[in-house]
């Protein structure tokens, strides 16, 4: 058992050591558990030495995806090893997979589930203390790594993110994005590894610091590695390691340990500096409720006046609920795009429809809903099995909608947003049905709270929907509802309401929902669900905002509307640009058609989808636009060109041929799949030579195609060297062409130390130099 009142030392670096006693370069460090077994040993011996308290299994890579084999063998040797080098505890080491998850790559969330129960369970058997799920960038692997831990073993589990140097992983998503959704998820201890050297990340655990009451575990690289003579190595030597190591405890972190080119040397300058120390302990912040999607943190308190569109929802939608029939989501996509570029802070998420599998549907639907869109989401469903497969595959902390004061509600979702980590809609109506007495609502929402505080829910997370009526057919009610939502307030309880239902049946229904959520707002409602695109809608929260003291000296409001001139709802641009930038895909074709009546596909291509490329990269580079969005934008010029492609002969728009290819050695070809999306929607030729790929297979390619630009990536410090192994061999070859690198341990100061012509450090590089080379030969 773990005793979190005190430090913990985990070790440093594994690869880099096993590099320095004869791994080669690209070779799988798991495999020496069998083949070197002294080495491996001889390793975790130093570390227990310098005085590391959890000494990590050498079993990163230890995947069936990644070793191609049982892993078994490999895993039971790892533990058993650490536990005969005096490990005082030992942590199941467990690493990404190097596939991305749907809805941005391929595999399955089951699959990853499935790969990391399997690593689990062997290491549980064979007597690993806890498990430490790292290096992870991607938040939806990361849970199905941390579901899988929590449920096939009763072992501690800690959670590291690695980030870049913009403070987001590739996917976008932040610090405090990271330490939300994993404490929700009950990770025992949340942090920071690899990434950067120590100083670039003290903003990011301070970050993290704000946004979790749970133990920070941070382990840096010794800096950012570069190549001398052949050989990889860091800057930050153990004195100043340590230094950083002393900033990292006075802000409240509680384990510390180093990754990538750290030492024993690192980590016993660190053991002395934690010498006498206790951490800082941090208690969970009862008064908010923190939620989020990939990105966009919500925090809800007492006095916050947030929104949640309502548009996903197919009752009354006659276009969503065709769309949802034929199992196409791309509208409801686009619906989530409009909202948040409405101002929505949520987003409702329901597929509930007569005749619809919803065990099917819904997970679908928030998979292309988070494909566009950061904003956290209300799931809404009455299906208990239906949501539960929602809630699994969600990246971010969401709400779920929702629970009522009947016991057999009370059975089904309590235990689901219990086990999920969720904040929860509590409708304030029991087996009974709905009170006209605003204190038996109340008192029907106190009962529904005690339940939920038995299923270790706290009071903070629960959103009371105290239940519009329409007053068409219930007028004497409704205040009954504003009464009920003052109850609340003047108790500590977060309330939600539906604000569109008060005019059902009624004419100039804008008029009455404004009058109603001006009430309640007085009365205290947080949240209202609502139309983001009625302009009176969102000027009456605005306004509110500003009446009760929320948007501090009327700031937003100002910003929002000097000199602004309104109408009922944004006006949505349709031109291909602007459906690009969106990434509103099933409008593309008929914009497409339309300029192709007055431009020939070479000027649609040059005049109109460079340019919006160009801004998304652009935008992507400023921080504005994320992932999601790229790739968003890249599908709609995917459907922009199905349509052009008919309007031209075979190869007719193509620009020249790149070869891209993921070294020897490194399964990891995320951003390599990346960039040929990216490259190919600027109507480049690409010749995907895949991951691990030899040298050999890269100068072949280069000579048999004459491609003027290679492009090599690497993921891990064990494989960068290939990178440098493969230019030297397409330089000896003659291959007539440029080559650009990237990869997450590329710098610019390697690539040039290497050879390499570019370095790229994302996507949107690629492209920039991919027209520098291009545009010379023309």
């Amino acid at each position: 058992m773990l005793d979190m009142t005190r430090h913990y030392l985990f070790d440093g670096g594994m690869g880099t050591m096993l590099q320095e006693r004869g791994l080669p370069a690209g070779g799988k460090p798991e495999l020496f558990n069998l083949e070197h077994p002294d080495v491996v040993r001889e390793v975790h011996r130093a570390y227990v030495e310098a005085g590391s308290d959890i000494i990590t299994t050498n079993t990163f890579g230890a995947s069936r995806h990644k070793l191609g084999c049982d892993p078994a063998p490999y895993i039971q040797q790892a533990v058993a090893l650490a536990r005969e080098a005096g490990a005082p505890l030992v942590a199941l080491d467990i690493g990404p997979i190097g596939a991305m998850l749907q809805p941005m790559g391929t595999m399955s969330f089951d699959e990853a589930y499935d790969l990391f129960a399997e690593q689990v369970k062997i290491g549980a058997e064979a007597g690993a203390d806890l498990v430490l799920i790292e290096t992870m960038s991607d938040l939806l692997e990361a849970k199905a790594a941390l579901l899988a831990a929590k449920e096939h073993s009763a072992l501690p589990v800690f959670v590291t993110m690695t980030f870049g140097e913009d403070g987001r992983t590739f996917l976008g998503t932040e610090p405090k994005t990271a330490a939300v959704t994993l404490t929700s998820l009950g990770a025992d201890a949340v942090g920071i590894n690899c990434s950067l050297g120590p100083e670039a990340l003290v903003p990011m655990v301070r970050e993290m610091l704000r946004y979790t009451h749970l133990p920070i575990i941070v382990q840096p690289n010794a800096g950012i590695p570069r190549l001398e003579r052949g050989k990889t190595v860091f800057d930050v030597g153990p004195e100043e390691f340590a230094r950083y190591a002393e900033i990292f405890l006075d802000a409240g972190v509680a384990i510390l340990g180093g990754c990538c080119g750290t030492t024993s040397a690192h980590i016993l300058a660190i053991k002395e500096k934690m010498a006498g120390r206790r951490p800082i302990l941090r208690e969970r912040d009862t008064a908010v409720c923190r939620l989020c999607g990939w990105q966009s943190v919500v925090e809800l308190r007492q006095d916050t006046i947030a929104t949640v569109g309502e548009r996903i929802n197919p009752t009354g939608r006659r276009l969503l609920k065709e769309a949802l029939y034929k199992k196409d989501y791309t509208y409801a996509a686009e619906l989530a795009i409009a909202q948040e570029g409405e101002g929505a802070d949520f987003l409702v998420v329901n597929a509930g429809l007569p005749d619809i599998d919803e065990r099917e549907a819904l997970p679908a639907l928030v998979q292309a809903v988070q494909r566009v869109s950061p904003l956290p989401v209300v799931i809404d469903c009455s299906d208990p099995a239906a949501l539960e497969k929602a809630l699994r595959i969600y990246s971010g902390r969401p709400v779920l909608n929702s629970v009522n004061g009947d016991p057999d509600s009370l059975r089904a979702m309590l235990p689901l947003a219990a086990k999920y980590g969720t904040a929860i809609v509590a409708l304030a109506l029991d087996d009974q049905g709905i009170s006209n007495d605003p204190a038996e609502r109340f008192a029907v929402a106190q009962r529904i709270v005690t339940a939920g505080a038995e299923q270790g829910i706290p009071k903070e997370d629960f959103l009371i929907d105290c239940l519009t009526m329409a007053a068409s057919v219930s007028q004497d009610e409704v205040m009954a509802t504003v009464e009920a939502v003052r109850l609340c307030r003047q108790n500590g309880l977060k309330t939600i309401l539906g604000v569109s239902n008060i005019s059902h049946g009624l004419p100039n229904r804008q008029g009455l929902n404004c009058a109603f959520l001006s009430a309640a707002l007085a009365a205290g409602l947080n949240i209202g669900i609502v139309n983001t695109s009625s302009a009176a809608v969102m000027e009456t929260i605005a306004a509110m905002r500003v009446l009760l003291g929320q948007d501090r000296s009327a700031a937003a409001y100002i910003a929002q509307y000097s000199g602004a001139v309104h109408a009922d709802g944004p006006q949505q641009g349709n031109t291909l640009e602007q459906l690009i930038l969106t990434g509103v895909k099933s409008e593309v074709p008929a914009a497409t058609e339309t300029l192709l009546q007055q431009e020939t596909p070479l000027e649609v291509i040059n005049s109109h989808i460079i340019p919006a490329l160009d801004i998304v990269g652009e935008r992507y580079e400023a921080g504005t636009m994320f992932l999601p969005q790229l790739m968003s934008a890249a599908e709609a010029v995917k459907s922009a060109f199905s349509v052009i492609n008919r309007y031209l002969p075979e190869g007719a728009g193509e620009k020249g041929t790149i070869i891209l290819a993921t070294v020897k050695g490194d399964i990891h070809d995320i951003g390599k799949n990346i960039v040929k999306m990216l490259l190919e929607n600027y109507g480049y030729r690409i010749v995907d030579l895949g991951r691990d790929v030899t040298p050999e297979a890269v100068v072949e390619a280069a000579l048999r195609e004459k491609a003027p630009l290679v492009g090599l990536s690497s993921l891990m410090t064990t494989t960068a060297q290939n990178i440098a192994v493969t230019i030297k061999a397409l330089k000896q070859a003659g291959a007539a062409c440029k080559i650009m690198v990237g990869g997450a341990v590329v710098t610019k100061e390697f690539a040039a130390q290497i050879g390499a012509d570019f370095y790229a450090k994302d996507a949107t590089e690629s492209a920039r130099y991919a027209a520098q080379v291009f545009g010379n030969m023309e």
